[in-house]
């Protein structure tokens, strides 16, 4: 944002400001008084903290800037910014000896509470910040506020299996993406149930019945898939610089071997795979051992079609082929550990996430021991959780579990959490930033991810080195995703992170524990409306709603809410299939990944409008739902 546009934005921030002051001081004589009592979730009565009434109208104010995506920024915090910029003039009471506190003379309007505790022991925040109280409802009973725990300094990590020995509840847990991420190649462990998804190892089967790739046509300017591949020779056999033949050894486990097609005396390669990672939902990717470290290889798409002309929606893509095959020398080459999966990847994964560096330089990642572990990652004779576990979210658990009484003043309550914070959990992987690594893990200069309950700005100016995608990860309008797992990229733009009735976080429409048996652990089938009329009430009429905005009379159950809202703009598998055929019968396609911005993209958007259809952004317009609305052929 420009410096002018960004005066222009604060500017309106603080007119709202200085007009809510002056009503302040109008009604201050006849307001209404609020008071309640804080606490923690074991009832702990929480002392000496601070309540503050955070005007619903400044947080509106502030909805109408645009985010800006920077370490210090001012409008990306929807509470913590506004109480930061308006601390002298924001009602506030503490917390005495019972957690009990009084604001008296209070102006008649809507707010948020949010909760300053004295001390470490509590995160800020609470859970009356999620939603916007009018004083009338305030002053009308004694309100309760619940604050999350912390995590204190020393806790380390006990596995979910200790945390699901005392909730079981939870258990459901164990059937979520999240935990059954990656596997041991034919050893699902303890805490993986694969029963909500047959499908899962549709590539794995294939590769472990026997599949012979070929990698050809190297494309330099590419990113992680230079080659071309297929499972057939190619006709130019001379495009090909090497092959890779999966097998089932006869020790039962898979491998691979790699031959160079341009030197025959060049001695092929054999590798051991040792992990699969994904398969629940569009693509999975396998992880072979070179040394110490595990490299992803070769990328199954679930809704791959050879018979499309783009490389990237056949069902299979080259995944960094290139480190097999260096195109200098012609010879076949290992990976370099610089490229190992647990520099790079494995920090979004791993519970409890570690790294060292061996004298070998290899990169070693390490991971919260738990019996029923995936993997003894780190070779100390105990299995670790190489899926994200319960305190990925909760934080390290030791202190919680040794403690005596009032065990939720040493866990993380994410519930209790202002929502921005919460987001901030996922949103560190659902992002994609930068972090001391040089690489998309967020990890600090110890190389740790962040705790549960963090802030965005301590994450920001800690935890990263770039603060969200680079440009290529955005489609031409610089506004919407294109790379995948930018969910949180996204969903900071939007209204439903910043506005002044209810502020949402991602487990308000996701189930993080599983227990919700709907695609992407929805609490509601997003293929139904009532994904969004349950709290968009008034939009519950969809002929009425859709009349209204676009003049359209398509009929009502022939869409859905998110056939507009919830534009898949990102691409991680091969996408939905084609789309709405273009100017000279050229089919533009669906990805397969969400934006959260959940606005209706126009159809005069630079990533879209004079595009051509196999390069535009997939939205509404090109899709099948606006078949009977919208005409492609004006594009």
């Amino acid at each position: 944002m420009t410096k002018k546009r960004w005066a222009g934005a604060t500017a309106g921030l603080w007119t709202a400001a200085i007009v809510f002051a002056c009503a302040w001081s109008e009604a201050a004589i006849s307001g209404s008084t609020v008071k309640g009592v804080v606490e923690d979730g074991s009832g702990q009565k929480v002392t000496n903290a601070t309540v503050w009434l955070i005007p619903a109208a400044d947080v509106a104010a502030m909805a109408k800037t645009p985010v800006e995506v920077k370490k210090g920024a001012k409008n990306d915090e929807p509470l913590e910014d506004s109480l930061n910029a308006n601390r002298e003039r924001y009602a506030k009471a503490k917390s005495d000896a019972k957690g009990k506190f009084r604001v008296a003379k209070v102006p008649a309007g809507k707010y948020f509470l949010y909760v300053e505790p004295a001390n470490s022991t509590y995160l800020p925040g609470g859970d009356r910040t999620r939603k916007a109280l009018s004083t009338a409802k305030l002053k009308s009973s004694s309100v309760k506020i619940k604050l999350s725990g912390n995590v204190p300094a020393g806790a380390t990590y006990v596995g979910t299996s200790t945390c699901l020995d005392c909730h079981p509840n939870r258990a459901h847990f164990k059937s979520t993406l999240h935990r059954l991420g990656i596997q041991v190649i034919g050893k699902p462990s303890g805490l993986q149930d694969y029963s909500r998804f047959p499908n899962y190892n549709k590539g794995l089967d294939k590769l472990m019945a026997g599949t012979k790739f070929w990698f050809h046509s190297y494309d330099k300017t590419r990113g992680f898939d230079r080659y071309q591949i297929s499972d057939k020779a190619p006709a130019d056999l001379a495009s090909v610089s090497f092959t890779a033949t999966f097998f089932k050894d006869v020790d039962g486990a898979l491998k691979f071997r790699t031959e160079n097609t341009k030197d025959a005396t060049d001695p092929a390669r054999v590798y051991p795979v040792d992990l699969a990672y994904g398969g629940g939902l569009y693509k999975q990717r396998y992880l072979y051992r070179v040394g110490a470290n595990h490299f992803p290889f070769v990328q199954f798409n679930q809704n791959g079609d050879n018979s499309y002309g783009d490389r990237g929606r056949k069902q299979w893509r080259d995944y960094h082929a290139n480190w097999l095959f260096n195109e200098e020398t012609g010879k076949l080459a290992n990976p370099s550990p610089e490229h190992a999966f647990d520099k790079e990847c494995a920090a979004c994964h791993y519970n409890g996430y570690t790294l060292t560096k061996s004298a070998a330089g290899d990169y070693i990642a390490g991971s919260a021991n738990d019996r029923n572990g995936e993997l003894d990652n780190d070779g100390d004779g105990q299995p670790n959780e190489i899926n994200m576990g319960c305190e990925t979210c909760h934080g390290a658990g030791s202190a919680h579990v040794k403690a005596e009484s009032d065990r939720a003043a040493y866990i993380v309550s994410p519930n209790k959490l202002a929502a921005e914070r919460e987001s901030m959990i996922c949103g560190q992987c659902h992002s994609r930033p930068q972090g001391n690594l040089k690489n998309d893990q967020p990890v600090n200069a110890a190389w740790k991810m962040m705790p549960p309950g963090t802030s965005r700005n301590t994450f920001l100016n800690q935890y990263t080195t770039r603060e969200d995608a680079a440009a290529k990860g955005y489609w031409a309008d610089g506004l919407h995703s294109k790379s995948h797992h930018q969910q949180y990229t996204d969903f900071l733009k939007s209204t439903m992170y910043r506005n002044g009735n209810q502020l949402v976080a991602c487990s308000d429409c996701h189930d993080p524990h599983g227990e919700a048996k709907f695609a992407h652990q929805m609490k509601t089938d997003a293929n139904t409306s009532s994904a969004c009329t349950t709290c968009h009430k008034d939009k519950a009429d969809m002929k009425k709603h859709v009349l209204a905005k676009t003049q359209c009379t398509v009929a009502p159950g022939k869409i859905t809410c998110s056939s507009c809202h919830n534009t898949k703009t990102m691409q991680t598998g091969a996408g939905l299939g084609k789309g709405m055929s273009g100017k000279g019968g050229k089919n533009y396609w669906l990805n397969d990944i969400t934006s959260h911005l959940y606005d209706v993209p126009h159809k005069d958007n630079k990533g879209v409008k004079g595009v051509e259809p196999g390069k535009a952004m997939p939205i509404p317009y090109t899709n099948p739902c606006g078949a009977a609305c919208h005409n492609t052929s004006n594009l």
